[in-house]
């Protein structure tokens, strides 16, 4: 087995490792992934990355509906109206050029991070009773077209909806939004295969390995907290969002965009690690003076 083959894989299964833990992710990584390392083409990288994660979600679904983690009226109602918009998307996307979609994605990257960093408010499975499903339509359909279009399977962006619309928590947002992932996947990939060809044993090894590392993410969700988990993901996605980003905008943008990234990374890093800079850093703030006593 060729050593690139072995890397793509052992990054396939941290793949599904996200997928199967955090609910989403799974396409964040695996675009980049198949484009940068397996060496893709755009589009093709899209429609593989689709099949392979609606596979895995498929596959680390079935371990959060063991544990009761899916809502499956809501998850269904959502579904269909996104897989609509995924078809959609994927028959669009024949007509945009690939460098346009790789940059549409990384702001999408970039888009995902800032929301798993910030975390979101706990949430209320009795928030649920009164609110309609039909508030599911318009934003399945905006989520589904986001999903055939660039190869994201949403679930960044299915996870936050679900919490709003459906006030459920977290872990059953993470569960629903795999059999989101799952069917919007199935769809945006037919609407891509009118246009685009899949390399298929190279799909099913990755399809493989990404179900492995899916199926330990889903027994490690009551295991691992849930919200550093999903900080440092977040910063992750960050950068590999900035990277793609600076590999797709015409130079000298990419390597303006590159540097100032390094720039304030390792001054972030310095601030939070030396106290002694704390103190000049424009975004932690100055600690409160002694309270003035009374004259």
């Amino acid at each position: 087995m060729e050593p690139l083959l072995i890397l793509v894989l052992a990054l396939s299964v941290v793949v599904g490792l996200a997928l199967g833990l955090l609910g989403g992710g799974g396409s964040i990584l695996m675009v980049p992934l198949l484009t940068y390392v397996a060496g893709m083409d755009a589009k093709q990288a899209i429609t593989t990355s689709l099949f392979v994660v609606g596979a895995t979600s498929l596959a680390s679904l079935l371990p959060h509906a063991r544990a009761r983690n899916v809502r499956w009226a809501a998850g269904l109602v959502f579904a269909a109206s996104s897989m609509s918009g995924a078809l959609l998307g994927g028959l669009a996307s024949a007509a945009i050029p690939g460098g346009v979609l790789m940059a549409a994605f990384a702001i999408i990257m970039l888009a995902s991070a800032r929301n798993m960093i910030r975390g979101r408010k706990k949430d209320n499975d009795a928030a649920a009773k009164g609110r309609s499903l039909l508030l599911y339509i318009p934003v399945g359909l905006a989520v589904g077209m986001v999903t055939g279009l660039v190869g994201a399977g949403g679930g960044f962006l299915i996870v936050p909806a679900l919490v709003l619309l459906a006030g459920v928590q977290m872990k059953h947002a993470v569960g629903t939004s795999l059999l989101v992932i799952s069917l919007n996947s199935a769809s945006g990939m037919l609407g891509h295969l009118n246009s685009t060809s899949v390399n298929w044993p190279l799909a099913l090894s990755i399809t493989a390995a990404a179900i492995i590392g899916s199926l330990v993410g889903a027994r490690l969700t009551a295991r691992v907290p849930e919200q550093k988990l999903r900080r440092g993901f977040g910063y992750f996605v960050l950068a590999m969002g900035i990277f793609v980003l600076s590999q797709e905008l015409p130079n000298p943008a990419g390597l303006v965009l590159a540097s100032a990234a390094t720039v304030v990374a390792v001054a972030w890093v310095l601030c939070t690690k030396v106290p002694a800079l704390a103190v000049i850093c424009p975004w932690r703030k100055a600690p409160a003076g002694p309270a003035p006593t009374a004259g």
